[in-house]
């Protein structure tokens, strides 16, 4: 196989021959944002949307965009090129650059740029087919979890609960409310109502986020976007989780105890079919 491409700082080069200097501030102070493209059939998914939400991180920083849209879109479609997965999972990297350890912005540094492009991988039959158990964790995190920043020891910390307890995801409340996962957003289904968490600055807009949302709306499957308590997320019919990666998956146990019937519900049944059609003929498509 091929050594993946990477680029970093306006060259096309081998991972194995990317590297950043130590002083990098992305390194020191983890001073820097980044963004996460699917790429389904060498077709970046809702490349505007992800570049636009890339602006908002880079604005919340105070990072210039070292690229206009049209840049952005020539350097990522090369980058799928030279790669060779049809599916592919894009990773931007933006920093504020390489300066003498000092809190305070260096003056005249460029940022460092860089992309990878790595094999996009599905969800396993199996865990589609039975769900997948989540725990529940306070949200300690920083409160602009809208900015995508690089700094995520928060959401490590706290993705590694799920992992010691064996479980798919970590499901964050913020007092008494339900935020997002550790690595997703989390919708709520109950009595055969699509709940979701509105946007703001505690949880991430996530893409797949707006594509759920659009639809349930298409669709004809009844959705309130609204703040959501503890209670409800705990009594759910349903409850599911969703990002780039993943997709859409059912969460079928929370903290030990069953999710509804304990067993993908018939609200995700029909996302899932909506969304794999729209995957087919808008991800794939010409449209």
């Amino acid at each position: 196989m091929s050594e993946e491409i990477v680029y970093l700082n306006g060259r096309f080069l081998p991972l194995g021959e990317a590297s950043v200097p130590v002083l990098d501030r992305g390194f020191i102070f983890g001073d820097g944002v980044y963004e996460l493209i699917p790429v389904y059939s060498r077709r970046p998914f809702r490349l505007e949307e992800h570049l636009r939400r890339l602006q908002h991180s880079l604005d919340g920083i105070r990072l210039s965009n070292p690229y206009g849209p049209e840049e952005w879109a020539l350097r990522i479609g090369e980058l799928i090129a030279r790669n060779t997965p049809e599916d592919q999972s894009l990773y931007l990297h933006i920093t504020r650059g390489v300066a003498r350890r000092e809190h305070a912005f260096p003056q005249g540094v460029p940022p460092t740029v860089f992309m990878m492009s790595s094999p996009m991988s599905s969800a396993p039959e199996d865990s589609l087919a039975r769900g997948v158990a989540a725990i529940t964790a306070e949200d300690n995190r920083w409160l602009r979890c809208d900015i995508k920043a690089i700094s995520l020891l928060p959401n490590v910390l706290l993705r590694q609960l799920a992992v010691d307890a064996g479980a798919a995801e970590t499901v964050l409340l913020r007092n008494g409310f339900l935020s997002e996962g550790a690595a997703s957003n989390i919708f709520v289904v109950q009595d055969g109502t699509l709940l979701a968490p509105p946007k703001g600055h505690l949880m991430l807009p996530g893409i797949t986020y707006d594509v759920v949302l659009e639809l349930a709306a298409a669709g004809g499957i009844p959705y309130q976007v609204r703040p959501i308590p503890e209670t409800t997320v705990r009594r759910a019919d349903e409850l599911w989780l969703t990002s780039s990666a993943k997709e859409i998956q059912a969460i079928t146990q929370l903290d030990g105890k069953a999710v509804g019937l304990g067993q993908p519900g018939p609200l995700f049944a029909r996302m899932r079919h909506l969304y794999q059609d729209y995957k087919t003929t808008v991800m794939r498509g010409s449209a």
